[in-house]
């Protein structure tokens, strides 16, 4: 798969430039967003600046090795509901050369959101999905699943996005579509449980442990296969800020990690459908 152009950002990391694409190549009827463009103070403050304590928990994820030989590089949407942490770790390290793959276009429910905003300031194209009565721009499904083969979108990630993802979708990115849930699924998943109303069920319930999941979509909240999780301790005095800090750090690492091995074609499925990843050292070797 071809990879995006680059140019420097001034940062010793390469920055994507991936322009939205030419509208006479893609699919009629399709609406990328003009509206709600950022001042230029905003995207001097969103353009990529690697964070030093994000780039080196997510790169420390990652097995070292310079890349997976053989393995055409992917194209990547993520969608997004808010800040999109977890997209911008994603993209940070996938610009560093950590993951194979490079983010095709950011698709967000919400286009004045943060990760929205991310992505317009460092050149990735932006699609609002679905079409509401505050974001009458959206597209439809059809429109969507068009443009994202018309980007020859690869896989699909969900990195806080909180509306439900139409059947149609899923059927076509059949194991190829993750999403990111800050529990240890089953526990505390399912409509509602979202952001803070998650740790403050978890801090409630009395569990003595919480953390990430990522897992494959299916047309369901929170019900897909588990691909991995991360551990941490519920404290005795926790609040949920505090909690979601703890949580939030092992999701930008399990997330990249998963990511990284889903762009390298590591993941294997077992006879009884549950899916696992091959480690890219020891090829005998599974988590």
């Amino acid at each position: 798969m071809e990879a995006a152009a680059v140019a420097s950002s001034g940062t010793g990391l390469r920055c994507s430039i991936n322009p939205v694409p030419n509208p006479q190549r893609i699919s009629a009827g399709v609406r990328f967003t003009t509206k709600r463009q950022p001042c230029a103070a905003t995207c001097r403050r969103l353009l990529l600046r690697p964070s030093a304590r994000v780039y080196t928990a997510a790169s420390a994820a990652i097995d070292s090795g310079a890349g997976y030989s053989g393995v055409s590089r992917k194209r990547l949407a993520v969608f997004v509901s808010g800040g999109g942490s977890n997209f911008r770790s994603i993209h940070e390290v996938a610009l560093g050369g950590k993951v194979n793959g490079d983010v095709a276009v950011l698709v967000t429910d919400k286009p004045g959101c943060g990760g929205a905003e991310y992505a317009r300031c460092n050149g990735i194209p932006v699609v609002v999905f679905p079409k509401s009565k505050s974001a009458p721009e959206g597209l439809s499904t059809d429109e969507l699943l068009n443009v994202l083969r018309d980007l020859k979108v690869d896989f699909v990630l969900l990195a806080g996005y909180l509306k439900l993802i139409p059947g149609e979708l899923v059927l076509a990115y059949p194991r190829s579509m993750l999403n990111i849930h800050p529990s240890l699924l089953p526990a505390f998943g399912g409509k509602g449980y979202y952001g803070s109303k998650v740790h403050k069920a978890v801090i409630a319930s009395g569990a003595r442990y919480s953390g990430p999941t990522v897992h494959f979509v299916d047309e369901q909240f929170d019900t897909g296969r588990t691909l991995a999780q991360r551990v941490v301790p519920v404290l005795a005095n926790d609040t949920p800020e505090q909690l979601a800090a703890r949580v939030l750090h092992e999701e930008h690492q399990v997330y990249v990690e998963a990511v990284a091995a889903l762009c390298e074609d590591r993941i294997v499925w077992r006879e009884d459908g549950v899916p696992l990843i091959r480690s890219r050292t020891n090829p005998n070797a599974f988590t």
